[in-house]
Order: C-alpha cells, then structure tokens, then sequence
C-alpha cells in the first residue's frame, strides 16, 4: 500500500540531500537515477536493507546516502518492496546492520509484522531496525517502541536529509557495539570448546595439531600454520644470539604439513624461520599484515612458537582472543609433556615386569611388538566402524600396555617347562595353561587399587582370555565368540602371530607371509574373523625390513 503524504510548500524545492530538505513529501525525480561510485566490494560496506512498497523512497534514500561513509566503509543498499521480499532476503543474508522499514505494505501492519518475525523467528538480536511510516497514526509511536524491539521511529515528513545521516551513523555505531559484543563472546566460545577439546588429547602432536586448528577457526584464517617446539637452550648463555639446532617443527598445517618432526632451521623458508626466531628471542607475540607469531611459554619453562599466515590484518578483539587463548593452552603443553614422560616410564616398567616373567624366553623387541601389532589392530577395527560400544579412545590408549601383561602369569611357571625344546607332558602342559589364571589373579587384585577403568582391567582379562578359541575349544573357561572380552581376541592374534615370526626353543621363526596365512586359515575357529579381518589390513607393516 502507497502512504499518502501531503503536498510540498513552494519553499521545500530544493534538491534532496540539503541539510533540511524533507526526502518524502511527494513523489520527486531522483535526476537521472542514483550516482555513480568506484566499485567495492560488498563484505566491505555497510549493508543496509530498505523495505518499502514505494519505488521512489528507494530511489530518494539511495541518493541521499550516496557518499555515505563511516569509518572509511560506505553503504551497499538491497532493496525489498513488501515484507515477504524482505523475510527472502533475510534468510540468505545475515550481515545486514541496518534496515529501513514501512509499515504500511501489503497489509496495514506488515512492517510490525516483519519487525516480529526478524527477532522472535529469525532469533536476529543484531540489526538495528528504523521504522519510517507516512501514516504515524496507525502506528502510534509510543505503542511501537513498547511493543516492539525497534531501535528508531521516525515520520517520513520529519526525516531530512541530516536526520537520515544522523540516524544512520547513531545506529552503525550502536550496530557496530553489539557485532563487537557478540564477535568476543563467540571468540570466547570457541576457546572455551578448544580448549574442551584439546585437553582431551593424550598425544602431544595431535595436541600441537590441534593448536593449530583451532587458531585457525577462532581466527577464520589460515590453513597456512605452523608449531615449533624449542628442546634446547634458545639463546646463549647471555642470550646475546640465537642457538637454531633445538628448533623442530612439532606440527604444520597446509604447506607445512610435510614438515612435521623436522628440525626448523633446515627446512623452513628463511623468511618464516626469521619471523619464528625473532619470536623467541623477544619472548612476545609479533603481528604483521600477513601473518602472526604467537610466542607460548609453558609454566615449566618449555617454548613453543606459532606462525599463523593471514590474508588480512588482524583486529585488536583477534589479538585479545589470541593471548587468551594462548595462556590457557599454555598449560596442556605441560602436562602433556608429563604425561607422555609417565607413559613411557610406565611402558618401560611393564616391559621390565614381563621380561622378568618370561625368563628369557623373549627376544628383547618381542613384548614391545607385540603392543604394537595389538594398538594397529585395535585402530583398523575402529576405522572399519567395528565394535564403536567398545573402541573408544581409552581402549586405544590402554589395549597396547594391556598387551604388554599378556603373559605376565608365566612368573609361576617352572622355568624348565617355559625352555623346554621338545613337546610337553600332559602335566606340564597343565602347568603352563595355569599361566592365565596366575596373570589374571595377579593383575585382577591389582586392578582394584584403581576407582576407573585402567590398562590393569583390560590387562586382567587380557591374561585370563587371550587362549580362548572363537570356536570354544580355547582355555581356561571354553569361552565362544563375542563372550570371550574383545581385548583378549585382539591379543590372541597379535601373540599367535607374533610368536610364529619368532624363534623358539622348539621350532624355528616362520616366514611372514606363511605367518599371516595361518592366521587367516584359523579365522572363525581360532580367532574372530573381524579381527583377522583387520589384521590383513594391517600385516603388511609388520614384514621384516
């Protein structure tokens, strides 16, 4: 619907765009349609939607506002001549700061309507609404402000030309407040949910990998990153020059990717190695218009630098974001560092424990082997979408130390049994099937020291199970199929398969490729077939040489 509007006096004719003309007294020529400007993007101009069913306000607006600029960004307008145009262009557009509403369009109460949908349907809190009717007394001016979350009103045959300007700057600035609110806010989310999730790393590179990541997507730059880790002294003795030779890449992203565990000096581009340098040497962030360094001191003295590339320059609210950011990861590098410390310690301790069980009986690299053959077996199961209830990233974490304790009930064994070249008696054989029951006591009592679910439960029932057969026939307790523990069928495949390899005081090794046939000729009645599955899958990285 078209609001009427008075006729001009004879003294208003001047051209719009003075500072007390009135724009929408009647229906005048725009001069020729709007003015020209040099071409700017739109992601760096202010959008402004105009909603009006009048062509000529459209025009008028536009032309006032022509060279329209706040700091430094002008005015790119799209225009929708009823409410419903207006809800289409809302949906795909969600950067708009500003929009000038009729109410009066399609229907008596359109833009009321409008104003309704944008905040209570659209859930759009952002941009500042200006509400211009030809007709104030179907939209009494008080009911509007109370009744509905506009942030202007104003009379068409009151707006000037220095009105428009007035009200458009008063609202980019209240605009452009709430955008900053809202950009820390989510900055701050994405932090809080980085930082969530990187704490549950239990790997130092995927924790520096996902440093990376997550800079990236606080930032929205990127993919071009990388993370050195400094393990020496980084200056001399008075720190007077640099020493390069502790400098290594502990993780990259884009074209840096290749570059991981690589020592930085020789492999980096002199003009990033500098800017990486000059971050430890000053022990401080440096931002430049393509790229940051962000230097990272753990509370144990360890540094670590990051180089971030960026297509733009980063504002003041990133910079903030960043230090943020920074200090509270600072502390994850510690503790993984600590925590991959313990782990190793603990590996070492459980490969003493198992060695001392086997007497001798184990090549040095055997028990370690078989670890690994179990961990690789355990990720190919989870990768083919195998046992998700029970594979998760404990298991994998634990099923590899697990393993380590498979024979540890061995210790109970008589020694001469364990080396005896030639085929065992039914007593002794006996004797050395009781090896299960003897780990699985052993690690079992242990076990319960423990309040969570640790490599000792999972190493418990590891020792109990690992000789029970998928077809029933196995020992101790003539288990079948999925009721014997899923650790345990990973593990008999891993420990047969890793005993056919090696010699043995009674037989000589078998070759790897007449290994790997066995172990796929006992699928279904020795092991689980998908385990074996996986195991095929993975065999090949276990070939000598």
């Amino acid at each position: 619907m078209t609001n009427a509007a008075p006729n001009p006096p004879a003294s208003t004719g001047a051209a719009p765009g003075g500072e007390d003309d009135f724009l929408f007294l009647d229906d005048q020529d725009d001069g020729g349609g709007e003015r020209e400007s040099a071409p700017v993007s739109p992601a760096n101009r202010w959008k402004m939607l105009i909603v009006d069913d009048e062509p000529e306000v459209h025009s008028i607006t536009k032309l006032v506002l022509a060279d329209f600029s706040y700091k430094g960004r002008s005015a790119h307008f799209l225009s929708a001549h009823s409410a419903a145009e207006a809800k289409d262009i809302l949906a795909r557009e969600d950067d708009i700061a500003i929009i000038l509403l009729d109410v009066v369009m399609e229907t008596d109460d359109a833009g009321l309507q409008l104003v309704h949908h944008i905040r209570e349907v659209l859930k759009n809190r952002h941009v500042r609404i200006i509400l211009r009717t030809g007709q104030p007394g179907q939209a009494p001016e008080r009911a509007v402000i109370l009744d509905y979350d506009i942030n202007d009103y104003k009379a068409k045959t009151q707006l000037t030309a220095q009105q428009l300007f007035t009200t458009t700057v008063a609202a980019l600035r209240s605009y452009e407040d709430i955008m900053a609110i809202e950009m820390n806010r989510r900055g701050l989310e994405k932090i809080i949910e980085a930082s969530s999730s990187l704490f549950q790393a239990r790997s130092m590179k995927l924790f520096a990998a996902g440093v990376l990541t997550q800079l990236s997507g606080i930032l929205g730059v990127g993919p071009d990153a990388i993370l050195c880790v400094q393990r020496g002294a980084v200056l001399g003795g008075a720190r007077d020059g640099l020493a390069r030779d502790g400098l290594y890449v502990l993780a990259g992203s884009g074209r840096f990717e290749s570059l991981i565990d690589e020592p930085a000096a020789d492999h980096i581009d002199p003009p990033v190695l500098g800017a990486v340098l000059r971050c430890l040497e000053t022990r401080s962030n440096h931002y430049d218009a393509d790229h940051c360094t962000l230097y990272i001191r753990t509370p144990n003295d360890r540094e670590n630098v990051v180089y971030l590339r960026s297509d733009r320059p980063l504002s003041e609210l990133d910079r903030n974001l960043i230090e943020v950011f920074c200090r509270k990861i600072s502390v994850g590098f510690d503790n993984l560092h600590l925590f991959e410390q313990l782990r190793r310690t603990q590996q070492s301790t459980l490969i003493a424990m198992a060695g001392m069980a086997e007497r001798g009986a184990e090549a040095p690299d055997a028990i370690p082997r078989i670890a690994l053959v179990t961990e690789r077996i355990a990720r190919r199961l989870r990768d083919r979408g195998h046992f998700a209830h029970a594979i998760d990233e404990h298991f994998l974490e634990s099923v590899g130390l697990a393993a380590i304790l498979h024979d540890v009930g061995n210790a109970t064994i008589d020694p001469v049994i364990l080396g005896k070249a030639g085929p065992l008696s039914p007593e002794e054989r006996d004797a050395m099937q009781r090896h299960t029951l003897a780990g699985w006591e052993l690690l079992e009592r242990a076990s319960r020291r423990s309040d969570s679910r640790t490599y000792l439960h999972l190493g418990a029932e590891i020792a109990r199970s690992h000789h029970e057969n998928w077809d029933g026939t196995g020992y101790p307790d003539r288990l079948r199929g999925d009721a014997i523990p899923l650790s345990a069928r990973i593990v008999a495949v891993a420990d047969s398969f890793d005993a056919m390899t090696r010699e043995r005081p009674y037989r000589r090794a078998l070759d790897h490729d007449v290994a790997v046939a066995e172990v796929r000729r006992q699928s279904g009645t020795r092991f689980d077939p998908l385990v074996v599955e996986a195991f095929m899958d993975v065999a090949g990285d276990f070939r000598p040489g």
